[in-house]
């Protein structure tokens, strides 16, 4: 591993305008500046100055879509390959926990809330807890970590990994309260009541979106965020048919196999694959089946029933062919896309969504609610953990300014 990075380091011409990270990174990392120091075998500021930008970065070097961007965006991939800058990401951030030691900052006298311990909420608990905050994090299920814990499956980030970020906010004097539903017997009012000057909602998307078909409600049909939260609990059989085509469907269909099933089949209702190119190689390449042009319309005791799309010469779809394919499978699980819980729109005035469910925010992503901040993806919708990370910088700054930190 080792001299593998340092020969990727090596690779890497430092470029003045490095497009990897002007145009590849959602978080801006300053990939030549890392790799400068890593070079210079100063390791413990590279992983300083990684942390600072994103805490999140051990675990954006595993799991990020790193072909489309800061290796998609490198100047060394239009003539041959790219640097792997997962690799010496991965190798600089994991040193770098391992030896982290907590930034103690004087109390400012300013208490903030985090809903949600998805990789936005231990972000912004993080940051706030190193500027002087007192942070509480408030997290609905039994261990923190939102979708890094109970999206992802292990074999794309160990639970090892999530659970040192528990130890990290422990060491900064965070404050953990699990097993705690903000929107239940507590609610946002509560907390203001309680002190706190800000509140930060980075509950995510947790509702499987479901289809206007009939079948869903059958003993052999799951949806694909709720089957990740606990895949040992549920026997999918031997052939299972997933339908939808994005990065959720992917680890549902890896998962799968992993846990008994012999035949995966994934189902697009058009010519395209929405899931990130990493990820449906990774599928293809364990045996996994995409079936394109499929649009399910009931799904039977059997399986799924199909319409067959007609594409034109450009893969749009024209029209539907007059029969219908009728699969037979053990189990099908539906992935097409989550939405926000609502607890919290029904428990606090004023708290106002888009009409797809998502918190509104502005620029500063401040909510409806003044002092209620939000980021990821009960904000934007599912997208990735590196985006929840550069959701989440905007709304700690907005939080500074907000309780006059800044």
């Amino acid at each position: 591993m080792a001299i593998h990075v340092v020969e990727e380091a090596n690779r890497c011409l430092e470029c003045k305008r490095a497009m990897c990270q002007i145009k590849g990174c959602p978080v801006h990392t300053p990939i030549p500046e890392v790799i400068g120091l890593f070079k210079e075998r100063r390791m413990d500021e590279a992983g300083a100055l990684l942390f600072e930008n994103n805490p999140m970065s051990a675990v954006c070097s595993l799991i990020c879509n790193h072909s489309n961007q800061c290796e998609g965006n490198c100047i060394q991939g239009r003539k041959g390959n790219p640097v792997h800058f997962s690799s010496i990401e991965s190798y600089i951030s994991r040193t770098y926990l391992d030896r982290y030691t907590p930034k103690r900052t004087e109390p400012n006298g300013k208490s903030v809330a985090v809903i949600g311990s998805g990789p936005a909420g231990i972000t912004v608990a993080i940051k706030m807890a190193e500027a002087g905050c007192d942070v509480t994090v408030f997290e609905q299920k039994a261990e923190i970590g939102g979708v890094l814990r109970y999206g992802i499956p292990e074999f794309r980030l160990s639970k090892e990994l999530v659970g040192r970020y528990r130890d990290i906010m422990v060491s900064l004097g965070v404050r953990l309260r699990p097993s705690t539903t903000i929107g239940g017997a507590l609610n946002i009012d509560d907390l203001f009541r309680d002190g706190y000057d800000s509140v930060f909602v980075g509950t995510g998307t947790w509702r499987a979106r479901k289809l206007d078909i009939r079948g869903q409600g059958r003993g052999n049909v799951f949806f694909g965020i709720d089957y990740l939260v606990d895949p040992d609990s549920v026997d999918l059989g031997r052939d299972v048919a997933i339908i939808g085509v994005g990065n959720v469907a992917m680890d549902v269909a890896r998962t799968a196999l992993r846990h008994g099933a012999h035949r995966v089949t994934l189902y697009s209702n058009t010519n395209n694959v929405t899931a990130s190119s990493e990820e449906v190689e990774y599928a293809e390449l364990e045996g996994c089946e995409i079936v394109r042009g499929k649009d399910v319309i009931a799904i039977e005791k059997e399986g799924p029933v199909f319409r067959t799309a007609i594409f034109d010469e450009d893969g749009n779809v024209t029209g539907y062919e007059d029969e219908l394919d009728h699969v037979t499978c053990d189990t099908v699980v539906i992935a097409v896309s989550q939405l926000p819980k609502d607890k919290l729109v029904l428990t606090t005035d004023g708290l106002a969504t888009n009409d797809r469910g998502l918190l509104e925010v502005d620029e500063k992503n401040m909510c409806t609610v003044p002092g209620v901040f939000a980021a990821g993806d009960v904000a934007t919708g599912p997208r990735t953990v590196v985006h929840a990370v550069a959701g989440a910088k905007v709304a700690i700054e907005g939080m500074k300014e907000y309780m006059g930190i800044a």
